[in-house]
């Protein structure tokens, strides 16, 4: 783990510093589980759960009231199997790419 790498931890505790030990846990996981190329954890709950020592509904019921505080973002879905990943605003990344004139 780098020192850039650190900060952004550090910096990502910090702002969900109002959330709950469950809800910081949830974000947490997220933020540092490995993702495919869009940044989606390509992890079913139960397994994100287990992985965590949370039971399953606690996990997704958490993980719901993540989502509605607008901290993770569903990115693809594989049949009834859904994805996620930390919505790039909530880790400052600039999302919105500048148009530029056609030549």
């Amino acid at each position: 783990m780098t020192k850039d790498d650190k900060q952004t931890n550090l910096e990502l505790l910090e702002a969900t510093a109002g959330m709950t030990a469950n809800q910081r846990l949830v974000v947490m996981l997220y933020a540092l589980h490995p993702t495919d190329r869009s940044g989606a954890v390509l992890e079913t709950a139960a397994k994100l759960a287990k992985l965590v020592g949370m039971a399953a509904p606690v996990f997704s019921r958490t993980r719901k009231q993540v989502i509605e505080a607008g901290w993770l973002e569903e990115t693809e879905r594989i049949g009834h199997i859904k994805y996620y990943r930390i919505d790039p605003k909530r880790l400052g990344e600039n999302v919105v790419v500048p148009l530029r004139r056609a030549t």
